[in-house]
């Protein structure tokens, strides 16, 4: 009779089960490893715009917020031009290891993209959703030399004057909204632009320009003061900042949507627990008391999600952009 030596493993396909399980079971522990490793170094947020514009503030805020409750830094460094696209290929470019942030808004992820022929970056698949952090409030102002206290009175007197009115712009929703502005009120204003809000606000206030769709953050102080007069906010709803200033739909331009929003993404191919590490991070950040209050005088609406829900948006906004676009006769360059 045959002797056949004793089985001591496991064949065929039952020994590939075990050996898959085997290594599986193995990496849990290093991706549980690296989650908890993570950070152990400073975090870099890029904003896109100067130091002292909206953005800026925002992500000063909510980091030092993230910084506290993970126990590292949580650095701003302010990369300002190009409509937001410097900081924005400055990410793309960097490790995708979770220690380079970007503090987005429509200018960099929707704007930039859609007024260039050939954009540096797809905001689409060049970066990392990681979360929504809200939306901005952004009045239409004019200089107190402007006699229009509405709407309907601005584009009376820009008619009158026709290129005589300056229009300022420090960013890509100042550029489109005063263009969506002019089509639809069919007047013809003549455009300054600005690097940033701080500088073009500057010389709003001061008289050599007369007219600027400006971020909540850098305006309220100087219009509450009387240096400036808010005839509209551009939101669907007014803002509990200035409750007596009534929406651009209310002042007569119901066909005037934009939004503006602030996010915060990675470069792309982020892995996934270091994402939602970070996601977990921003929005307790968002949650916090003392956060909600710094932004409430700012009049921005703070607003989490998750990262699937910030690239829809990103997809929607995009595709809004272009659209707007269109209808301010804005021509990709």
């Amino acid at each position: 009779m045959t002797r056949h030596p004793p089985r001591t493993g496991v064949a065929g396909p039952r020994r590939a089960l075990v050996v898959a399980g085997a290594a599986a079971g193995a990496l849990a522990p290093l991706r549980f490893a690296r989650a908890q490793a993570f950070p152990n170094k400073p975090i870099k947020i890029v904003v896109p715009f100067p130091a002292g514009s909206a953005t800026d503030a925002i992500a000063r805020v909510i980091g030092a917020s993230v910084s506290s409750a993970i126990g590292q830094p949580v650095l701003v460094e302010n990369k300002a031009g190009a409509d937001g696209a410097i900081a924005g290929t400055e990410v793309v470019r960097a490790a995708p290891d979770g220690y380079t942030l970007l503090m987005a808004t429509n200018s960099p992820m929707a704007a930039a993209p859609a007024m260039k022929k050939n954009p540096p970056y797809d905001p689409v698949t060049d970066f990392t959703p990681i979360s929504d952090i809200g939306r901005y409030t952004f009045f239409i102002v004019v200089h107190p030399s402007v006699p229009a206290k509405t709407v309907a009175e601005l584009v009376a007197f820009a008619k009158a004057k026709p290129g005589e009115l300056n229009y300022a712009t420090g960013n890509t929703t100042g550029i489109v909204s005063m263009a969506l502005f002019n089509a639809l009120g069919g007047v013809k204003m003549t455009h300054v632009p600005y690097k940033g809000e701080p500088q073009a606000l500057t010389d709003l206030i001061s008289g050599r320009v007369q007219v600027m769709v400006v971020s909540s953050g850098t305006s309220l102080p100087h219009i509450r003061e009387g240096r400036l007069r808010a005839i509209a906010v551009t939101l669907d709803k007014r803002s509990p900042a200035l409750p007596d200033v009534p929406t651009i739909a209310e002042a007569g331009m119901p066909q005037f949507r934009l939004t503006s929003w602030a996010a915060v993404f990675g470069p792309a191919k982020m892995p996934r627990d270091v994402v939602e590490r970070l996601n977990r991070e921003f929005v307790a950040a968002i949650g916090r008391p003392d956060v909600q209050q710094a932004m409430e005088k700012q009049a921005f609406m703070l607003q989490g999600s998750t990262p699937e829900q910030l690239g829809a948006l990103v997809k929607e906004q995009f595709e809004s952009y272009k659209s707007t676009m269109k209808i301010a006769g804005i021509e990709p360059e």
